[in-house]
């Protein structure tokens, strides 16, 4: 009887049992939920599909005629007459066309969550092939509900984005003008 009263005392001294979790819920996201980019270290995948064409046509003519005629006439030997005419017309045309095409896919970082839940973005990407060098920066500005459930968003959607494609090596020095093309370009002769 004594121990099961010691048994008993002890056990009411003893606050109420608590078990750990096995995992911090902070680092797992449930079973159905999605992982979409919501905090900074956050990866993205952004779908690049620019499509730009822009033309401008302008057509300009005039046309002006001026005409001075005289007549001079003294006596009966003296009789002098002149005419002057001018005219000019000019017919202008012009135009001009631009368009460009940017396909690609490239991953960014969320930077920061702005105060409104805006993720300010960015990412770069380097690709070497044969000693022809290409890069591609992007940065910008991405509301939440706009990235899928797969964690990709589309470049279109982007704010304030800056998408940058350059490239250098032989393929992209040779695409460029001459010399001589340049120097005429300059001076406006070409």
């Amino acid at each position: 009887m004594k121990v099961l009263a010691f048994v008993l005392v002890g056990l009411a001294t003893i606050g109420p049992a608590h078990a750990a979790d096995l995992y911090s819920r902070s680092n797992w996201a449930a079973l159905a939920a999605d992982r979409r980019a919501a905090e900074p270290g956050d990866i993205l995948t952004i779908l690049i599909y620019q499509n730009a064409s822009a033309a401008n046509n302008v057509t300009t003519g005039s046309a002006k005629n001026n005409a001075l005629s005289g007549q001079i006439t003294g006596g009966s030997s003296f009789n002098k007459s002149g005419s002057l005419s001018f005219s000019g017309s000019t017919d202008n045309k012009g135009s001009t066309g631009r368009s460009g095409q940017m396909v690609g896919q490239i991953s960014a970082t969320v930077e920061e969550v702005l105060p409104n839940g805006d993720l300010r973005i960015a990412g770069t990407q380097n690709l070497n092939i044969n000693r022809e060098r290409t890069v591609i920066r992007l940065k910008g500005r991405v509301r939440p509900s706009d990235i899928s459930a797969d964690n990709i968003i589309l470049s279109n959607r982007i704010a304030d984005a800056a998408i940058d494609y350059n490239g250098s090596g032989f393929v992209s020095r040779s695409g460029r003008p001459g010399l001589a093309a340049r120097i005429f370009n300059f001076l406006g002769l070409m």
